[in-house]
């Protein structure tokens, strides 16, 4: 479990007032002194988050976020940032102290995680005793570790009730005993000596699975092909989709690495409607290419230069495009005309979940790179057959 990424680790957030104890809650949870505790608010300026083992529950990953009401001169962009955690929260802690509980703030983040359809526990901090208001509330002390291993146990029953199955790339959509070939190409892009996050996790979800998994280039696809008795699913970099596509056999399921993790953390029929508005798209339309991360470019990026051309060619429109890389998708983008994501392999469900919901709310189409290169390509109906769409 300690080799989880964080992208697939339920995430838990403490937020809570400034001075309120949530760094001390935090450090207690992890059993070790990794976030700063201090009396003086407004300690924690930036989120702190570490991995978390739950047993028997599973991996998760716990976060400390700046207090909330800091009305220090940094204390805007800290909110900005306590923002940017509770989008991709799936379980929160609201700490409180016991002896200064401002019940205005609780009730308003309350809202706030009712909104964002976050279950959450109020917790309060420097106390052995909840306060009676709030039957519902857990009183903690970090130099008691049984109130603590109490709180652990509670989150443990909560998370495993509203936990949902397993997150896996397959599991769901191919039987035992399928072979998967996974077409990798190696290009400037392609990282030296090892495979980039969405090419190893398939690869362990098919071990998991009870599936075997064939690696292969594009140039070496059509022997691998030939000399399988049978492949049941290809799955390839979207970057040379068309390419493998008229290589690969029509009796065989095709997709690509972007498809299936954007199908485990988004909502796949959303993805599919955005792309359709490629072909509504004309001179001066706007487009945000936007990435889960930050990463060296080249003159063969995939989200900068690749798609942006090949929309450009499909269309035959002067399209203009914006790029956004990061945990931070705040913003207006009702200025937008589609945004095309990358797969998302660095973000769990909550957070790509929320952007989609975001664009929603602005009316503007969403799609992902694979998505979209399949449309484009118009193999669109063939790679989301896996689906069942």
């Amino acid at each position: 479990m300690e080799k989880t990424p964080l992208s697939l680790r339920t995430h838990i957030s403490i937020f809570g007032n400034t001075n309120a104890g949530k760094s001390s809650l935090f450090n207690a949870l992890l059993g070790q002194p990794l976030a700063i505790v201090s009396d003086k608010k407004g300690t924690t300026a930036d989120p702190v988050t570490k991995a978390l083992e739950l047993i028997p529950y599973g991996p998760a990953a716990l976060t400390d976020t700046a207090g909330l009401g800091d009305d220090s001169p940094l204390g805007e962009k800290r909110m900005e940032k306590t923002e940017q955690i509770l989008n991709k929260t799936d379980f929160a802690i609201y700490a409180a102290a016991a002896d200064d509980f401002d019940i205005k703030a609780y009730e308003e983040m309350k809202l706030r995680f009712e909104e964002k359809k976050i279950p959450h526990i109020l917790v309060f901090t420097k106390s052995d005793i909840a306060r009676k208001e709030y039957p519902d509330g857990i009183a903690v002390s970090v130099n008691d570790s049984q109130s603590v291993e109490h709180l652990r146990s509670v989150l443990i029953k909560r998370l495993s009730e509203i936990k949902g199955g397993e997150q896996s790339m397959l599991g769901s959509l191919l039987s035992k005993g399928s072979t998967v070939a996974l077409v990798v190409p190696i290009d400037s892009e392609a990282p030296k000596g090892r495979l980039i996050m969405p090419q190893v996790q398939l690869i362990r979800d098919c071990l998991d699975n009870g599936m075997c998994a064939v690696v292969t280039r594009e140039t070496e696809l059509e022997k691998t092909l030939a000399e399988q008795k049978k492949i049941d699913l290809v799955v390839t970099d979207s970057q040379v989709f068309k390419t493998v596509s008229e290589l690969v056999p029509d009796d065989i399921l095709l997709t690509s690495f972007s498809m299936l993790t954007a199908n485990m953390k988004c909502d796949m029929t959303g993805l599919i409607e955005g792309a359709k508005a490629i072909d509504s798209l004309c001179d001066g339309s706007r487009i945000l290419m936007a990435e889960s991360c930050t990463h060296n470019t080249s003159h063969e990026d995939i989200g900068r230069v690749k798609i942006p051309r090949m929309l450009s060619k499909y269309t035959g429109r002067k399209l203009e495009f914006d790029f956004k890389a990061g945990c931070d998708f705040s913003g207006d983008f009702s200025g937008y005309d589609l945004v095309i994501h990358c797969g998302g392999c660095m973000l769990n469900s909550k957070a790509m979940r929320n952007r989609q919901l975001l664009c929603a709310e602005k009316g503007v189409p969403m799609t992902n790179y694979g998505v979209a290169i399949a449309f484009v390509n118009g193999i669109l109906d063939r790679c989301t057959k896996i689906f069942g769409l």
